[in-house]
């Protein structure tokens, strides 16, 4: 059955010597999409220590003790990607370990002696019938966060859930608060790294269990379709998710939250148009304290935060007399992040299709946008290397000056040129200075 899977092949004669299965998320990848994992999680029934420690000093792997107390371990191979986690079996029971389990499509076991598939809830068939369904309910009032994790195998997987399912974490979805946010945070990274995850915060909102992760989406919530938006704002939110064109989780977070600036800013004119002024600069700061709640890292929040208060930027400079200029200028401020930010403009523009917006204006924009992404490319060799064609010393030279301010706006200028692609050697640089200065 995992005859392409040399890591666990070179394990095989270990395994003999202990009742040993693999379990959950590899058989689950496996069966749905043909995929092997590089997480493997085997349980054990009554030697969970030993065989993690024979493993790693067959394999050569690092031997990390997770939890004593629950006999957990885990062996890290050399390449520091693939892993085993090893767990002891509950109660030294098959039927015990199986049935703690949160969804069915988790709960197979595979015999690694025996070559033998174990399914004693129906497993297999949900996945064919493409059913996320609970074994026993109360393992989700166990672990509440298991009520978050329904939506995170919504997102990887597609598959509907069933009604009863959906009911019962719809009631009791309140839990989640009991549950430490580190926890909560990594739930949300995967559910924004699945192929579903508008769909899945769409399904969060008519389940009314969206705000309870997102607080600020109750004010969104509050702001309706206009001229320019055919959308109210939180599904025109969920919809620039969609049309993220990267799989970045971090970039996809970074689209849901790239208006939540707007109920601040929020203006109606008298004939009736709405304006929302500054939100791209407001929702940055409204951003980081909710992104810090939820526990993100502050280099993501760094990114995030960086990404709502520049997401209008691009399509600023569709009417610019000297686009090579302003192309650059937005280069050298965005750096690594330009075409990010330039996907997140581009799913902006297109999840915003109101009664003011033509099929001109809109294509105009995307014409801008690929052109400013064009730019980008060709640039790129000259904006991973810092170094200018010529340093201080030489302009100094070349000028017979002395160090003074001038030289290093000299240096500024120098760089934006060849950003634009109007300075391309060192020669060129040179005569650009001895010709302006």
């Amino acid at each position: 059955m995992f005859e392409n899977d040399n890591v666990l092949k070179s394990a095989k004669d270990i395994f003999k010597n202990y009742e040993v299965y693999i379990v959950g998320g590899y058989l689950r990848d496996f069966f749905i999409e043909g995929k092997i994992s590089n997480d493997r999680d085997l349980v054990c029934i009554n030697n969970a220590y030993d065989l993690a420690g024979e493993m790693a000093e067959k394999i050569k792997g690092t031997f990390i003790e997770l939890d004593s107390e629950n006999k957990i371990y885990r062996v890290v191979l050399k390449d520091k990607i693939n892993y085993f986690d090893i767990s002891q079996a509950l109660n030294n029971s098959l039927e015990e370990d199986i049935k703690r389990r949160d969804f069915t499509i988790n709960s197979m076991f595979y015999d690694l002696n025996k070559n033998k598939l174990i399914d004693l809830t129906s497993a297999k068939s949900d996945i064919d019938n493409k059913i996320i369904r609970a074994y026993n309910f109360n393992n989700l009032i166990d672990d509440p966060l298991r009520l978050l994790r329904m939506y995170r195998f919504l997102s990887k997987t597609g598959f509907k859930i069933e009604k009863e399912l959906n009911l019962f974490v719809s009631q009791n979805f309140n839990l989640i608060n009991n549950v430490a946010k580190e926890r909560i945070n990594y739930e949300i990274i995967k559910i924004f790294e699945g192929k579903y995850t508008a769909e899945t915060l769409l399904k969060m909102l008519e389940d009314n269990t969206l705000e309870t992760i997102f607080p600020f989406v109750k004010e969104i919530k509050k702001v309706p379709s206009n001229s320019h938006h055919h959308l109210d704002l939180i599904h025109h939110s969920i919809e620039t998710v969609r049309l993220i064109e990267t799989d970045n989780p971090i970039l996809k977070i970074a689209a849901f939250y790239h208006d939540i600036g707007k109920p601040k800013t929020w203006t109606i004119e008298p004939f009736g148009r709405h304006r929302f002024i500054g939100h791209d600069i407001v929702g940055s700061r409204i951003a980081k304290d909710e992104l810090k709640n939820l526990k993100f890292s502050n280099k993501q929040i760094e990114y995030i935060t960086k990404m709502i208060k520049y997401h209008i930027y691009p399509a600023s400079l569709i009417n610019c007399e000297d686009a090579n200029k302003a192309f650059a200028r937005f280069v050298k401020k965005l750096n690594k992040d330009a075409l990010d930010v330039i996907s997140l403009s581009k799913a902006d523009r297109l999840s915003a299709q109101g009664k003011a917006v033509s099929r001109e204006m809109t294509e105009k924009a995307l014409n801008h946008l690929e052109n400013l992404k064009n730019y980008y490319i060709k640039v790129q060799s000259i904006i991973e290397s810092p170094k200018s064609f010529v340093d201080g010393n030489e302009i100094m030279k070349v000028l017979n000056i002395k160090p003074s301010k001038k030289v290093g706006e000299i240096l500024d200028v120098i760089k934006e040129l060849q950003l634009s692609g109007m300075i391309l050697t060192k020669q060129d640089a040179i005569d650009y200075i001895k010709n302006n200065y």
